[in-house]
């Protein structure tokens, strides 16, 4: 059974940052290609970014490029979103969701495990 906890979530200022953690146990991190989704309240769950198990390649939804990152470290089993230049638009509850292909994933539908989620708030 794998375990996913994400962390880090908060109310912040527009303009500040957060960095968003992700737990991995059960498994070592080190087989997954791990995703970060975001829900708003009203809105469809959507593709925030990626990173591929192997070759940590990422991808991210234009709506964030330049001011997220993603990045893990498969020694602590953890996977960070770094968000920067926090937008009143980021509002959503922030999700990670794991799958143990090699290759990035933007469906949610392509994930087997997933978090409980972190609510991030940006305030304008």
């Amino acid at each position: 059974q794998v375990l996913l906890v994400e962390s880090g979530g908060g109310l912040v200022q527009a303009g500040y940052s957060l960095r968003l953690s992700c737990a991995v146990s059960g498994r070592a991190l080190a087989i997954y290609t791990v995703g970060w989704f975001r829900q708003a309240p009203g809105k469809e769950r959507e593709f925030v970014g990626a990173i591929t198990r192997l070759t940590y390649n990422t991808n991210y939804a234009d709506s964030v490029k330049g001011r997220f990152t993603i990045s893990r470290d498969n020694a602590k089993n953890t996977v960070y979103l770094q968000m920067n230049s926090l937008k009143p638009e980021d509002t959503a509850v922030y999700y990670c969701a794991a799958r143990q292909s090699y290759e990035l994933g933007f469906s949610g539908s392509s994930y087997d495990y997933w978090g409980q989620g972190t609510q991030v708030t940006v305030s304008s």
